[in-house]
């Protein structure tokens, strides 16, 4: 059973009166600020209406991945909606493009003026002092959460931290300042979120989940000493509250969710199949899906590039035979000749006999977290977890932080090879990459490679690569043209990041200025 935290009331709650115009007329039926936020089911909706913000097509819903995952070398978008596609090959002309840019920023603020509400109001609402601190550690985590994204994006934003009226006008912050709120939310965050919660919440944040968005924090600023310790609190819960599913498959599917892996997910399901509006029928699915799937099933909006199927190849099994990870990552031709064993339905088609009747040609489809394995076609609604960080993310961070810092690579490895030895892999030094155990820089170079084999497609690979400084100089961009040819318009010092959104350039009053060299 999910347990999806969806107030049922709008959450238009900040209506108040700014002058005696006749116009100014209250609506008996909608909540005011001032009636509102005035007890302790008033608190526990308003931190539902931050959790709701995820069913919004501008998040890890819809949208996002495609900036993600498929502006990143390991996907791309042949799709028909041509300004859809060149925003995931670096051809951004329209800045106000609504699907690829001021969908996020839109869906992201909406999301942080809930947090600031819940922030604003909640201290002062006489209840529980134990679940007011909840509320309001979860608020905080949420915050910081979508101001992380946003870093991510444009590295420079409105750092907004008070509920604003249609008189704001926006003044822009620095990506350093912005780290540093972010910083200040998780450690907020940490101190005021338990470690987990009974079954009737599962999904919210815990301390766990601000500890690792706190190391990512740091590690994208190569705070690696900071982010290190931040982990180590996960490590240690190592079979207590997290640790490795035996079967790498139950992290993407929703039979199996909510497991010991999952740090932070996203509580989907398709009960709801409504719109994705302020209502008690909103949709609640995974919609990503539906854009993921081959043609005739889905969309095909958004592919997998052929190296990566390529890569896991490289290397066998410890019993010889192929990285099931790629099976269950990548639908591609051929792949019962490496997968004999596998299953050659996929949605219902049988693509031994079928695949040319459908037109798949040569394309490689992502495979990971469809819904191939119990229905025939994808649709708005998929109700697998969302699994924004998962335990083996963790580790993998954790053996970079090391080596970044004063760790060795024989301390390193040793998370790296929980993570091959889970998918059946040998360790590294009995393995073909053997020779990555020589040094620092060596050892580096491949674990950015079992990165993208474990983690591809969950949304992480385009900061690694900001991390790395791959997108930063010539070397770099030529390294991801070779696995993507997308990467030939790649601009660097631009296409670092994205256009902030004309409109909102347009409606600052100068307090926003557009990135470079747009």
């Amino acid at each position: 059973m999910k347990y999806l935290y969806l107030v049922l009331i709008a959450m238009s709650l900040a209506f108040t009166s700014c002058s005696g115009d006749l116009l100014d007329i209250s609506n008996p039926n909608e909540g005011t600020t001032d009636k509102y936020w005035t007890k302790e089911a008033d608190a526990i909706a308003g931190i539902n209406g931050c959790y709701s913000a995820l069913y919004k097509e501008g998040t890890w819903m819809r949208w996002l991945s495609f900036r993600y995952d498929l502006a990143s070398d390991e996907g791309y978008s042949p799709s028909p909606w041509i300004e859809l596609g060149d925003w995931a090959r670096f051809n951004y002309v329209n800045y106000n493009f609504y699907e690829g840019n001021n969908v996020h920023w839109e869906h992201f603020y909406m999301a942080i003026y809930r947090c600031n509400q819940v922030l604003k109001y909640v201290p002062d609402i006489e209840m529980d002092a134990n679940v007011k601190t909840q509320v309001l550690a979860q608020a905080s985590f949420l915050r910081a959460m979508w101001y992380f994204q946003i870093n991510i994006l444009w590295e420079k934003a409105p750092l907004i931290l008070e509920p604003t009226d249609a008189g704001y006008t926006p003044v822009e912050a620095t990506e350093a300042a912005i780290w540093a709120q972010i910083e200040a939310d998780l450690k907020t965050a940490i101190n005021g979120l338990p470690e987990t919660w009974g079954d009737a919440d599962k999904g919210r944040a815990t301390k766990g989940a601000a500890k690792a968005f706190l190391a990512k924090a740091y590690m994208q600023q190569h705070e690696y000493g900071l982010a290190k310790a931040e982990l180590e609190w996960l490590i240690e819960k190592e079979g207590s509250l997290y640790g490795l599913v035996s079967n790498w498959m139950d992290n993407f599917t929703h039979l199996n969710e909510n497991n010991m892996e999952g740090v932070f997910e996203i509580q989907f399901d398709d009960a709801n199949k409504g719109d994705t509006g302020n209502n008690a029928s909103m949709a609640t699915g995974f919609q990503r899906t539906q854009f993921y799937a081959p043609g005739s099933i889905g969309w095909a909006d958004g592919k997998a590039r052929r190296w990566l199927v390529d890569e896991f190849l490289k290397e066998k099994r410890a019993d010889g035979t192929n990285d099931t990870r790629l099976y269950n990552s990548v639908f591609y031709r051929g792949y019962m000749n490496d997968f004999p064993d596998g299953n050659p339905l996929y949605y219902g088609v049988n693509v031994a006999a079928q695949w040319d009747e459908r037109g798949w040609g040569d394309e490689c489809y992502i495979r990971k977290y469809g819904t191939w394995y119990y229905r025939d076609q994808e649709d708005y609604f998929a109700p697998n977890n969302y699994r924004i960080i998962r335990y083996a993310d963790i580790l993998l961070n954790y053996a970079e932080c090391l080596m970044e810092t004063d760790g060795t690579v024989s301390q390193a490895v040793v998370y790296v090879d929980k993570i091959r030895e889970r998918a059946g892999m040998s360790k590294l030094s009995e393995s073909l990459f053997k020779n990555a155990l020589n040094s620092k820089e060596a050892f580096l170079k491949r674990l950015q490679m079992e990165r993208t084999l474990e983690l591809c497609f969950e949304g992480w690979r385009w900061a690694d690569l900001k991390r790395w400084g791959l997108l930063d100089n010539q070397a770099g961009i030529d390294e991801l043209k070779q696995r993507d040819e997308d990467f030939g318009n790649f601009i660097i010092g631009k296409h670092n990041r994205l256009p902030i959104p004309q409109i909102e350039v347009d409606n600052s009053m100068g307090g926003l200025t557009q990135n470079p060299s747009y």
